[in-house]
């Protein structure tokens, strides 16, 4: 499909800090409220594009700022091709590197032009893709912490009652055992046939995941995420070749060519990169490409509003991710139904600010 014909005129973002409605305890960190950078650009046509990234820690955002501000200053009066613009400030960047939170600057510009471009077109993002799909399977990552497993069968059993038919659970405690008794709490609260997902959060390292191994692929998994250190493809491979239950990785791709090396190390059964660390709407279609020649299945991690788009136009979509953690601030947040994620039937990615919620979570 043909693109508009954009110019980008200037680039700006803002900091939030939303409060969480369930905070998050994993075996990295206990998140009670999510720092956000909202960017968007205009362009000389008159169109506004947005995004919003995930920042994970308020130390981050002053850099992605300034790093969101440079590149505007770089690429003012450029046309809007996002994959040309990619390769501009990949090069431009090259001193500093575009890993970390440079790149998930950078990744947030990206979406905010496709943005724009789908708003001019006058389709939604997925449209504008190619997709042929406007629905995609999405589980509730809302919750399931690192907290008392006795708890979590009354969470878990709320969680599915939010219109989810799968939902995701966080491991990684000191003792096997107590994994264990969290997952046949949840189990017991969600029926025998609901998806359940694990998420280890890195928590092991390889020779302890072997050893649990053999009791994980008991417990009636969908998949086991991150089980390690997230760039150790051999363990990861290891622990692949070990398991029936699939292992899942991608969240910490730092673009496409990380994707690459852990295809080719067989570290994965399963991928879902990051909107923010993969590259944005060109680094995500480049991993779409690359797990549609593996054969392996694609879900998503985090931003939900745009990874549903994303999902919709990749041939081995898989998984919606889905969390709340932006509704604070939208105007529109997405809506799950039966399990099913829609794309909003809006131009672009159908992401606007609600200005007022803005305004009294702004985070400096």
């Amino acid at each position: 499909m043909e693109r508009p014909a954009l110019t980008l005129r200037s680039v700006r973002s803002r900091a939030v800090l939303a409060p969480m409605r369930r905070p998050l305890s994993t075996s990295a960190a206990r998140m009670d409220e999510a720092p956000f950078l909202l960017v968007e650009v205009e362009t000389e046509e008159g169109v506004t594009g947005r995004a919003h990234a995930f920042c994970y820690l308020a130390l981050a955002v002053p850099t992605m700022r300034g790093t969101i501000a440079r590149a505007g200053d770089i690429l003012a009066g450029a046309k809007v091709e996002p994959e040309a613009i990619a390769a501009t400030l990949a090069t431009r960047f090259a001193l500093i590197g575009t890993a970390g939170v440079v790149g998930m600057a950078l990744s947030a510009l990206d979406v905010a032009l496709w943005d724009a471009l789908a708003v001019a077109a006058g389709l939604p993002l997925s449209r504008l893709l190619g997709a042929e799909r406007a629905a995609i399977p999405a589980y509730n990552s809302n919750g399931l912490s690192l907290t008392d497993p006795a708890a979590l069968g009354d969470e878990a059993a709320t969680l599915r009652a939010e219109g989810f038919d799968a939902v995701k659970i966080r491991l990684g405690r000191a003792a096997a055992d107590e994994d264990l008794r969290a997952i046949r709490a949840v189990r017991d609260a969600i029926g025998p046939d609901a998806p359940l997902m694990a998420d280890f959060n890195q928590a092991l390292d390889a020779g302890e995941a072997l050893s649990r191994a053999p009791a994980l692929d008991g417990a009636g998994l969908a998949w086991i995420e991150e089980p390690v250190a997230h760039d150790d493809y051999a363990g990861c491979a290891r622990l692949a070749a070990a398991l029936v239950t699939p292992v899942q990785i991608g969240e910490n791709f730092c673009g496409p060519h990380a994707m690459q090396a852990a295809l080719a190390a067989r570290a994965c059964d399963m991928v879902m990169p990051d909107l923010m660390r993969i590259g944005g709407v060109t680094g995500w279609r480049r991993a779409a490409a690359l797990a549609e020649t593996a054969g392996l299945p694609v879900s998503s991690h985090l931003h939900p509003e745009v990874s549903v788009h994303l999902l919709t136009a990749t041939p081995t979509a898989h998984w919606l991710e889905y969390v709340d953690w932006a509704e604070p601030f939208l105007a529109e947040p997405l809506r799950v139904r039966d399990g099913v994620a829609h794309v909003p039937d809006r131009p672009g990615t159908g992401i606007a600010w609600d200005e007022a919620a803005v305004a009294r979570l702004a985070a400096g």
